[in-house]
């Protein structure tokens, strides 16, 4: 275990930012140090202070780090922009590898159920961010589709089996889950936000096999453009 890589992993995807320092993968691995905090979806003045201070009180350096993990959502556009500013400046000035992990997938590790399980996020203005998973033999959690961004009685329509919902849109869209789907669904209400320690371990992967991001071209997995990015489409798409 002594040879396992060490990541400073967070994520900002939502306005519970959590941030954690791994050692190792999901079978094998172990929370070196672990918080997460409630801020809003800004995260700006919080975040590289919490990252300092959790190096600190984990006696750990700079040094000790073989990457740096960063959760790139769907979720906040704000929160998504900041977290990947910080890890992208982080990652260049310490010279360490930088990867990204989706939120979505985060959450979908926690998850252990034979039937499919579907991650639901709640990306407001009536729609959730969403995405398909099964959990193979050995534990391994697959993605069996892309993430996408739509109503949530749209997402029950695509749902033909038993499934399992878990990701913070449940406790949101309770009342339409619970009318459209029958008894076959599950919930999984307590696995609300995306953990650092997730995205650690799921980097470990990433890092063994070279799965990094550039660090100048990175950006964030919004799934849907921004209010900002609509409002300069849109005119020029009607005209």
């Amino acid at each position: 275990m002594s040879s396992a890589p060490v990541i400073l992993a967070f994520d900002t995807a939502t306005s519970n930012c959590s941030i954690a320092i791994t050692r190792g993968d999901l079978h094998e691995g172990k929370v070196v140090g672990a918080l997460s905090f409630d801020s809003g979806v800004t995260h700006s003045k919080r975040l590289l202070g919490a990252i300092d201070w959790l190096l600190q009180t984990t006696e750990m350096n700079i040094d000790d780090l073989s990457a740096l993990a960063v959760g790139t959502g769907p979720g906040s556009f704000t929160g998504l922009r900041i977290g990947m500013a910080i890890a992208k400046g982080f990652a260049h000035g310490k010279g360490l590898p930088l990867i990204g992990i989706s939120s979505l997938d985060a959450i979908a590790v926690e998850v252990r159920s034979e039937r499919l399980t579907c991650v639901v996020m709640d990306a407001r203005k009536k729609e959730v961010y969403c995405c398909f998973y099964r959990c193979e033999p050995g534990s391994r959690t697959v993605r069996c589709s892309d993430p996408a961004v739509m109503p949530p009685d749209k997402l029950v329509a695509l749902i033909k089996e038993p499934v399992t919902l878990a990701g913070g849109g449940v406790r949101v869209y309770n009342d339409i889950f619970s009318e459209l789907l029958d008894e076959s669904v599950e919930f999984l209400p307590w696995i609300v936000a995306p953990q650092a320690a997730n995205i650690g371990f799921l980097a470990s992967g990433s890092l063994e096999s070279g799965n990094f991001l550039d660090i100048d071209s990175a950006t964030p997995d919004y799934v849907r453009s921004s209010d900002v990015q609509l409002s300069l489409v849109s005119p020029l798409t009607s005209g």
